[in-house]
């Protein structure tokens, strides 16, 4: 069986409605999802080079970091439901969310002058380790382990659907936006919950790949990674412009 995921576009039900399909030439591997996620990568700096540039080239990109995000969740949500639309969509996602990274992440630099760098390779500094740690069986993705990582995902989506609503009527979630320690504290153990859903979501694309998921979920996995590590790097961001925020 395949086990839970804490990313949300990953569970076990996908692999189960999709596997047994084709021959092995038809069928998803590993290699093929790493090189999904390559183009998808490449797709999302394109669509961040635009609105980057176009920040720093003295434009209002408000209108780029809500559309892309807009169009990045609809679109999340029509793959999520619908895996086979993922070699259509997901590269199409992967412009959207990179034209909404390239907006916030102009605007935390413009305020915070090399945090973006900082953010990147911390970002990819975690990725390689996790996945050497997985690939190590230095961690294993037990059933505890998944079930403790999903619940702590699913906390940490419910503190922010709250504080969105709570925002509406003027009101602030305490700690949660501090830059005093407190609000460190608490975006650390955002970014560690984010970091291990990466682990989840290897081992749910190697048990793919093992149980004979049609080639069309190797997009649908990477689309499952470039949401977390789009999570990843946007916790990432938030938690080093509390420090440097603390620190001046």
């Amino acid at each position: 069986m395949i086990g839970r995921s804490g990313n949300p576009t990953l569970n076990e039900n996908t692999f189960k409605r999709t596997t047994g399909y084709g021959n092995s030439a038809s069928l998803m591997t590993i290699e093929g999802t790493v090189n999904k996620t390559f183009i998808t990568l490449v797709l999302l700096l394109a669509g961040a080079f635009v609105s980057w540039s176009r920040y720093f080239d003295g434009y209002d990109v408000g209108a780029y970091a809500i559309g892309g995000a807009i169009g990045g969740f609809i679109l999340s949500l029509i793959i999520s439901f619908n895996p086979p639309s993922a070699p259509y969509l997901v590269p199409i996602y992967g412009i959207l969310e990179g034209v909404f990274l390239g907006a916030l992440s102009a605007i935390y630099e413009d305020r915070f002058d090399g945090i973006t760098l900082q953010a990147a390779l911390l970002t990819m500094g975690v990725f390689l380790a996790l996945l050497f740690a997985y690939k190590s069986r230095l961690i294993k993705a037990t059933e505890n382990f998944k079930l403790g990582v999903f619940s702590a995902t699913v906390g940490v989506m419910i503190v922010y659907l709250l504080s969105f609503v709570l925002g509406l009527f003027g009101v602030e979630m305490p700690y949660l936006h501090d830059t005093g320690w407190v609000g460190i504290l608490i975006s650390l153990v955002i970014v560690a919950i984010a970091a291990l859903n990466l682990v989840l979501d290897f081992d749910f694309i190697e048990s793919g790949a093992q149980q004979g998921a049609p080639k069309y979920m190797e997009w649908y996995g990477a689309f499952g990674l470039m949401v977390t590590l789009v999570w990843l790097y946007v916790e990432m961001l938030r938690l080093l412009a509390k420090v440097f925020s603390n620190r001046d």
